[in-house]
């Protein structure tokens, strides 16, 4: 197999991945009324895939070398076949989250392993491409949300939406089966497994592990509940977040040219700056404002995570697979707790909202009135503003200290 078409499997693999982020985020306000569950609850189960995720980076990043790339790729392919079949039979609670599981660890097989082959076939331009694999995130989040709009239109409920992504699934198996792949970058260049683990322990790499915390949860935190909350805002929620997560694909795939011209922290920064304007500015706005909000949000997010993907390959070569897959674990397994936590501030602000006003109580007796849920989630997305404010603080300290070109000798 050649290296574009390795390229080309591996994006629609990825596409899997972020169709199911988009479908997810529409069908929790479903989940909650179907399986009477809270929002907290839906919270916990969407959290699931990214600690799944999570669990699979961590324990399939080492043993990208040890088992080989492709038997990787194999555990993601059956587990995105059963992660849908099971979440589109479940019956309840615990059914929901043992599916979306199982999707998570396939999700995160996909990064374990094309993550480093796409480092090793490109080694001369690693952050670029990176951003160009990472494109089909929020384009495969903008594939989910206008088909979950589009069913949503035929009375298609989200169980067809979740079908629908065994076509792609089906699609990267078949390109990926019966290839050689290549051997990691890591093995290539001789470094040991022991001088690869030195090199996760350096103070610059755990620090920008620790940021990865923080620019995922900025990122997928409220790309999860966007559907949801802003559809009570008077927009549709779905449609706002294929908007961001289009501008998110188009800038991706002209990252090279940022990239050069502000260096890899240079974009960190600036990434940090605006993304917190946009969700401060989506906590304020409403109607059709919330797409101008949702523009400036799209815009600071786009670079985050390929760009620390690309900055801590290139600066840490030695880090090999189990680097990237530090990265991306951590990255994940904030927004599996940061999800709840959003579910809960959003349940607490509607509670809150209710006790102040008596008459909005009684008529929740039945339902919630929607100006309430729509108050309250709008104020859950401006409290994560908190996250990249703290981010760009970080990084301008490093772009004042770290050079610019990084060094290959870590």
């Amino acid at each position: 197999m050649s290296p574009d078409r390795f390229f080309r499997a591996s994006c629609l693999a990825l596409v899997v991945t972020a169709m199911s982020f988009a479908l997810r985020g529409e069908a929790a306000g479903s989940w909650a009324a179907e399986f009477s569950l809270t929002n907290e609850q839906v919270g916990w189960i969407n959290g699931t895939a990214f600690w799944g995720f999570t669990l699979a980076m961590i324990f399939g990043g080492p043993l990208c070398d040890a088992l080989g790339l492709g038997r990787i790729v194999g555990i993601a392919f059956f587990g995105h076949i059963g992660g849908i079949l099971l979440t589109i039979f479940a019956w309840d609670y615990w059914s929901l989250y043992a599916g979306t599981l199982l999707f998570g660890i396939a999700n995160g097989s996909v990064e374990a392993a094309c993550n480093p082959l796409i480092a090793t076939l490109y080694p001369n331009d690693k952050t670029t491409k990176l951003n160009h694999f990472h494109v089909w995130f929020p384009g495969g989040i903008v594939i989910g949300g206008l088909l979950a709009f589009a069913f949503g239109k035929m009375g298609l409920g989200w169980k067809w939406q979740f079908a629908s992504m065994l076509i792609p699934a089906v699609g990267y198996g078949m390109m990926f089966l019966g290839q050689k792949f290549p051997r990691t970058e890591r093995v290539e260049q001789g470094v040991s497994t022991g001088q690869m683990w030195v090199a996760c322990l350096n103070p610059l790499f755990l620090l920008m592990v620790i940021c990865m915390l923080m620019t995922a949860a900025t990122e997928l935190g409220p790309g999860q509940w966007i559907p949801n909350i802003l559809t009570n805002a008077g927009v549709s929620g779905i449609l706002v977040l294929v908007w961001i997560t289009g501008l998110m694909a188009v800038g991706r795939q002209f990252a090279g040219a940022f990239v050069h011209r502000l260096s890899p922290m240079g974009m960190l920064l600036m990434s940090a700056v605006v993304s917190a304007l946009g969700l401060f500015a989506m906590s304020k706005a409403s109607g059709m404002l919330l797409f101008g909000a949702a523009t400036i949000f799209a815009f600071g997010v786009c670079f985050f995570w390929p760009t620390m993907l690309g900055f801590v390959s290139e600066r840490f070569p030695k880090t090999g697979a189990l680097g990237l897959a530090v990265m991306g674990g951590a990255g994940m397994l904030s927004v599996s707790f940061v999800l709840p936590v959003m579910g809960k501030w959003y349940d607490e602000g509607i509670a809150a909202r209710l006790a102040a006003d008596p008459v909005a109580a009684a008529a929740a007796a039945t339902e919630t009135p929607v100006a309430i849920q729509a108050a309250a989630g709008l104020e859950t997305l401006g409290k994560v503003a908190t996250l990249p404010v703290v981010l760009a603080v970080v990084f301008l300290v490093l772009l004042l200290t770290v050079r610019k070109h990084p060094s290959k000798a870590h």
